[in-house]
């Protein structure tokens, strides 16, 4: 395993929504396989962090077809950028642009930044990878049958709008 900077081997160890690896930790409350690591910082900061997300491309996404490829172009351009902001949702300004890189089937999302302080690295990391799941859902195009990550992620929001619609306090039609 990747020897972490104390402070954030710490607060990953601490965090219930990580897991250690082989090589970092892992973020397990997403559908997608993450690795987190990090490095000592400048001495002024608890670390540089690292966080790669692995995606599938839209056409290792979709079940049983082929997606072609002015489609599956067109969704990773947009995918890129949407990106592009992910930043807006950590609370370190020191970061470096976002990579996101496709190879045949596998879209991988890389994120470097450095954290004054290991407990908001650590929820910035979370925050990251929440918004890359975040993007890939926005991106799912409709009229595809879909299998694996983006299967699931399409099985959890219709679950969670099936929750809130018999949650929502109606009356069924009928006058209260």
């Amino acid at each position: 395993m990747t020897d972490l900077p104390d402070p954030v081997a710490s607060e990953l160890e601490s965090h219930d929504a990580f897991d250690r690896t082989g090589d970092g930790y892992d973020l397990a409350t997403t559908v997608f396989e993450t690795t987190i690591t990090a490095d000592d910082a400048d001495g002024k900061r608890d670390g540089r962090f690292r966080v790669t997300v692995f995606l599938p491309s839209l056409d290792a996404a979709v079940a049983d077809e082929v997606v072609a490829d002015p489609v599956e172009d067109g969704w990773f351009e947009t995918l890129e950028r949407r990106l592009q902001d992910v930043f807006t949702v950590a609370h370190t300004s020191t970061h470096d642009e976002p990579v996101v890189e496709r190879d045949a089937d596998e879209v991988r999302v890389r994120l470097e930044y450095t954290a004054w302080d290991a407990g908001e690295g650590v929820d910035d990391a979370k925050a990251l990878i929440e918004f890359v799941e975040g993007t890939f859902a926005q991106g799912i195009i409709p009229g595809y049958e879909y299998q694996g990550e983006a299967a699931t992620l399409l099985e959890n929001a219709q679950s969670r709008g099936q929750q809130a619609a018999d949650g929502d306090g109606s009356s069924g039609g009928m006058p209260l």
